[in-house]
């Protein structure tokens, strides 16, 4: 009994050794264990820039002169605003903002270059979609150097002395939506999209895996019940959750952090219930394909993290890469920020956010077919 007591070298090694063996034997944890760091490592290397540039902007030209192209190809040389379209009335510049179609309207008046002949200091007016402070800050701030170098070339010769303090053109400035740059106003409402994403994936992803550990999958299986009738029974009760959760942010957002409440709170409640059923199907569908509940866990995790990542929760969206984009178009959390953003904020309606609701939509589809398939596998 005493020689038992001592630390044995050989069981200590044996132990190490079992472990080695569950780990190679359970693939998904050592995929985990590999795959997030280089997830993290690409997507942090690659895709994250707090310096976002080439934002679109739209152009409410009022004076085709050579003295107005001067001024606006001067923006578009300063790298971070890309001119992709123009609008010919102030309604047609101010829906382009609000559904985030642009970034900014770059206003040039009418008569501009006379204005500007006659040293009357003309204005240009810059409207900026300012819900999320850290993507325009930067673009705004490079205005006042970009504007006093546009005419350099111009103003020479005779009209050298309109070249001298102040500059010959006036700078205006209209940040929309979130004029004092303040940041709860733009994390507040996105926390709604991301609290709901962590807990209904990781609450419904040990759903199937629970019955199957607990031994109670058999009694699912004995019963004359369809894949469908299973996973959508599992689903709706944890629909209530996510609106109370919802409600509670809400409330939250508006009484403890004071964010304007602009539109319709019953738009984004509609809303919410695509969504809250797209990322229930992706936590069922989970727990359809992990044999465990650790893996299951683990699937909601790696399906969490590119959701803060890409979506522009965290960091600017229009700062990523065309690759990273194109992979958070593909996510619903995208969607639903700019969704309940644009409701909050801008007040927009369900005609404006209709174009992001489908894509939840046909992404909760997508996925709830893919686990009616794999529930169907687990029967057999």
């Amino acid at each position: 009994m005493a020689r038992d007591s001592y630390f044995s070298w050989l069981r200590f090694r044996a132990l190490i050794v079992k472990e080695f063996i569950q780990m190679r034997r359970d693939r998904l944890t050592f995929a985990m264990i590999v795959g997030i760091p280089f997830f993290q490592l690409i997507l942090f290397g690659y895709a994250i820039n707090a310096d976002p540039k080439h934002l679109p902007a739209a152009v409410l030209l009022g004076d085709y002169g050579p003295e107005g192209r001067s001024v606006l190809n001067a923006i578009a040389n300063s790298g971070y605003f890309d001119v992709a379209r123009e609008v010919r009335t102030e309604a047609e510049a101010r829906t382009a903002l609000s559904r985030g179609d642009v970034q900014f309207v770059i206003n040039v008046p009418q008569n501009f270059g006379r204005d500007l002949l006659r040293g009357d200091r003309p204005a240009i007016l810059v409207e900026a979609d300012a819900t999320d402070p850290g993507t325009t800050g930067n673009a705004l701030g490079s205005l006042s150097a970009v504007l006093n170098t546009a005419l350099q070339n111009d103003l020479k010769g005779p009209l050298a002395y309109l070249s001298v303090e102040p500059p010959p053109i006036e700078l205006r400035v209209h940040p929309h939506y979130n004029p004092e740059a303040i940041t709860q106003y733009n994390i507040v409402p996105g926390l709604m999209g991301v609290v709901l994403t962590m807990t209904m994936v990781l609450i419904t992803a040990l759903a199937i895996t629970r019955e199957r550990e607990s031994g109670t999958m058999e009694n699912l299986l004995s019963m004359p019940t369809r894949p469908l009738e299973v996973l959508l029974g599992k689903i709706v009760p944890y629909i209530l959750v996510g609106y109370i959760q919802l409600s509670l942010i809400l409330l939250a957002a508006r009484f403890l952090f004071h964010v304007p409440i602009v539109g319709s709170v019953l738009t984004v409640l509609v809303v919410a219930f695509v969504f809250i059923v797209a990322n229930l199907a992706v936590g069922i569908t989970f727990s359809t394909i992990a044999q465990n509940q650790r893996q299951a866990m683990q699937m909601g995790i790696f399906f969490f993290l590119p959701q803060i990542l890409l979506s522009g929760f965290m960091f600017p969206f229009r700062g990523m890469p065309e690759w990273a984009q194109a992979i958070g178009e593909v996510l619903p959390l995208t969607h639903f920020l700019r969704i309940v953003r644009g409701v909050l904020l801008k007040g927009n309606g369900l005609g404006e956010v209709v174009f992001h609701l489908w894509q939840i939509a046909l992404f909760a589809v997508i996925v709830l077919a893919i686990g009616v398939k794999r529930y169907r596998q687990t029967l057999d």
